[in-house]
């Protein structure tokens, strides 16, 4: 297909293309036990995810009583091997994700990943649930080096780098907080944030240039941008 007006459409992981808040509470409760720390309810560990599992501990840490005489490299530590370990039990594509994904692929368009995850583990994740073949890159929060996660842009400009597609083409990024549509700003891309993921804003006040409610809403939106 032709005349789509993006070469290039990147995601996040976590709240925006995979819904993986069982696993990832799952790993945090298992961390907050041996704090010796109740657990979060699963209902409420959606409000914790953003800007990689570090962030995630420190906020539960701080809602469970904070930090004072605890080891959190440690715990940080016992989570990722939990979460390493059942990474992806309950994890799946967000509905129509996979029916999208199949769409853009139609029009010749390049998909990335630029996720806070670790590298290793959104290849491992993307990759038990069959889906890192789809993507040309999987770039993760510390694939760059120290500081130069999202909200900074140097994710998405790796991402445009890697697609070898020349000057300038076109690329768009979808995620779900202000982590993704800070990056994508200072990147100058347009992005689009989906509704139903681990939103640190209302959706409407994330700062997107549209805002989806479903994956079927995808491609006709980014054909209208």
């Amino acid at each position: 297909m032709t005349g789509f007006p993006f070469a290039i459409v990147g995601f996040d992981l976590d709240g925006t293309l995979l819904d993986t808040a069982g696993d990832l509470g799952m790993a945090l409760n298992h961390a907050l036990a041996i704090a010796g720390r109740p657990p979060v309810p699963g209902d409420e560990t959606r409000n914790l995810i953003g800007g990689g599992a570090r962030q995630m501990l420190d906020r539960a840490l701080a809602l469970t009583g904070g930090t004072e005489g605890l080891d959190i490299d440690a715990l940080h530590g016992e989570l990722i091997d939990y979460y390493r370990s059942n990474i992806a039990v309950h994890s799946r594509l967000f509905a129509g994700g996979e029916q999208m994904l199949d769409d853009l692929a139609a029009r010749d368009v390049r998909l990335a990943v630029a996720t806070n995850k670790r590298e290793d583990l959104a290849v491992q994740l993307l990759g038990e649930l069959g889906l890192a073949d789809r993507f040309y890159t999987i770039i993760g929060g510390d694939t760059l080096g120290p500081g130069r996660a999202k909200p900074r842009p140097d994710m998405l400009h790796e991402m445009v780098a890697r697609a070898g597609l020349g000057a300038q083409p076109r690329a768009a990024f979808v995620g779900d907080t202000t982590f993704d549509t800070h990056a994508a700003r200072a990147a100058g891309l347009p992005s689009i944030a989906v509704s139903f993921g681990f939103n640190d804003l209302p959706p409407g006040e994330l700062g997107a240039d549209a805002v989806i409610d479903h994956y079927d809403e995808l491609v006709p939106v980014l054909a209208r941008l």
